[in-house]
């Protein structure tokens, strides 16, 4: 067995044993394997060990991969900023983009979107209202989401947008115990919104490698992690 999939299997172990103490279905958490920086052999041997989902932050790198690895069936995630430019990176190329969090960035993507196709996507928020980072401010979540839907988020080539839910990256990232309250907080925005909108937003993206077993206690759906997994990042090159 290689260090990376005792890594893996080690981290398999753990989602386990939190969806187990949170009263949760076993499996009903998707483990994101985050990629960025590794190489695709990486990639590779986890998809054969049976690992489906793998994020990437950066556009120019995930394109590459996805092409060197176009004979695998796997879930591509954008878990990065996007700026607007790159959206035709982004539309309909990603299982699930993770960043929204600007009105020009949801028209751009669904002005590039393939005739008929679903883009699914989360709302990044800022949950710590922290000014280095993108995302939507909690209080301003309403607002972004009645602007959305008023606009429409399908095209006149029948593409559309779909919303699924909220993703975060809260402060005291990785922290476990201190990182809580903000996934606290993160489920409470998506609650309020299915109230207000009548909207069905199944997915919380929140956990990394220092607070998954937090995240999947307080609802967590997607938990993404990448050193856990594949050890220390290498320097980009």
């Amino acid at each position: 067995m290689t260090e990376l999939e005792q890594r893996w299997r080690r981290v398999l172990d753990g989602k386990a044993e939190a969806e187990k103490a949170a009263g949760r279905e076993p499996g009903s958490v998707c483990l994101l394997a985050i990629s960025k920086y590794q190489p695709a052999s990486a990639i590779a041997e986890l998809f054969h060990l049976g690992q489906r989902d793998f994020g990437e932050n950066y556009m120019q790198e995930a394109r590459a991969k996805q092409a060197e690895l176009a004979s695998l069936d796997i879930r591509w995630h954008a878990t990065g900023p996007v700026q607007t430019n790159k959206a035709k990176e982004v539309a309909g190329n990603f299982s699930l983009l993770h960043t929204l969090g600007t009105e020009a960035l949801a028209r751009a993507i669904l002005r590039r979107l393939p005739e008929g196709k679903v883009q699914d996507t989360l709302i990044q928020v800022n949950i710590g209202e922290e000014p280095q980072k993108s995302g939507v401010a909690p209080a301003e979540l309403p607002t972004f989401v009645e602007t959305l839907l008023e606009g429409g988020l399908t095209a006149e080539n029948g593409a559309s947008l779909r919303l699924r839910g909220l993703m975060c990256l809260p402060p005291n990232c990785g922290e476990g115990e201190l990182a809580r309250p903000y996934f606290t907080r993160l489920r409470e925005l998506r609650d309020d919104l299915e109230r207000r909108f009548g909207l069905e937003l199944p997915e919380l993206s929140m956990g990394m490698s220092g607070d998954y077993r937090q995240a999947i206690e307080e609802g967590a759906t997607i938990i993404r992690v990448g050193t856990d997994i594949f050890g220390e990042r290498p320097k980009k090159v």
